[in-house]
């Protein structure tokens, strides 16, 4: 449930007021802020750091960035953080003397989705869908835009997208605390993907929005503009007929700019050695994950490293 005005400036005001944030740049992300909500103390904003999402994004930063690293915030849902965006200027512009914030280091980065968010507020792009447009070029950063933006969205459908790259599946394989299992096996990526696309017509809203989320792909020759029921057979036709990766994860990418992969994330669970929850076997393992993305080089298809490159640029 989105943020109340009151809840919503109170939240900003604790963001605002907290001294870490002090020449720093600050990320607002998607995820659960309830836990800190209500509390009066700008100092227990600290705990926001070690909080899904923002500690998956904390963990993404680049092994090389020393000193003055970003500062991170759960600001709840993707129009939460939008609103969370424009708020924190706002009340910043009213009051600057309340405020550690530089308003030229503030960013945010939330999920592509299904469906687009509009932007209400006064700002280069009206929706979530122009910022993919401007920032994505065939699947990769379209690096010479990227100077024009401080609201990013993923270049794939969700962050949890990330967790299932096909690079990705070293992390799985190396998880030696409690080994990661799907439908009761081994996480074997290639099965989920599988399944993924396999599952495609089963998803209403990607349905009832699929000739807008497919133009996503339009690159693709083989699959641009392809009705959403022939897609589960061109995909698999075009992924059993490639021999090389880099072709196959070309499919693969597109993949994940269309299906929804929170519901497959949660499916991989922890062996029975795990002592814990599921909830908290996810959280470390995408911590693991964003580990992996911090020694990952800065190329244009590395979305994630390539983002924090260009944040890196301004100071």
């Amino acid at each position: 449930m989105s943020l109340n005005e009151t809840e919503l400036k109170e939240h900003c005001l604790n963001i605002l007021k907290s001294a870490r944030i002090r020449n720093r740049i600050v990320i607002i992300c998607e995820g659960v802020i309830s836990q800190v909500q209500g509390r009066r103390s700008p100092q227990l904003y600290k705990q926001m750091e070690q909080m899904p999402d923002a500690n998956f994004y904390n963990a993404c930063v680049p092994i090389w960035w020393k000193e003055y690293r970003p500062q991170f915030f759960n600001c709840g849902d993707r129009n939460d953080v939008l609103n969370t965006y424009f708020k924190l200027l706002d009340l910043h512009n009213v009051d600057s003397r309340q405020s550690f914030l530089s308003p030229d280091k503030l960013f945010a980065i939330v999920d592509l989705d299904v469906q687009f968010a509009e932007i209400q507020e006064d700002y280069n792009f009206k929706n979530t869908e122009d910022i993919f447009y401007s920032l994505y070029h065939q699947g990769n950063i379209n690096k010479s835009n990227t100077d024009y933006h401080r609201i990013w969205v993923t270049g794939l459908i969700h962050k949890e997208a990330y967790f299932l790259l096909p690079g990705i599946q070293e992390v799985f394989d190396n998880h030696y605390v409690s080994y990661p299992l799907y439908k009761e096996n081994t996480v074997n990526l290639e099965n989920i993907y599988l399944d993924m696309v396999n599952d495609i017509t089963n998803d209403k809203d990607l349905q009832n929005n699929w000739s807008k989320v497919i133009q996503r792909i339009g690159y693709l020759s083989n699959l641009d503009s392809v009705e959403i029921d022939k897609f589960e057979y061109l995909w698999n036709q075009e992924y059993c007929n490639y021999q090389n990766s880099e072709d196959k994860n070309k499919l693969i990418n597109a993949l994940l700019m269309l299906v929804k992969s929170k519901e497959y994330w949660k499916q991989i669970l922890p062996d029975e050695n795990w002592p814990h929850s599921e909830h908290k076997f996810r959280e470390q393992l995408s911590l693991e994950i964003g580990k992996f993305y911090s020694k990952q080089d800065v190329t244009v298809e590395n979305h994630i490293p390539y983002f924090f490159k260009t944040l890196y640029e301004l100071i």
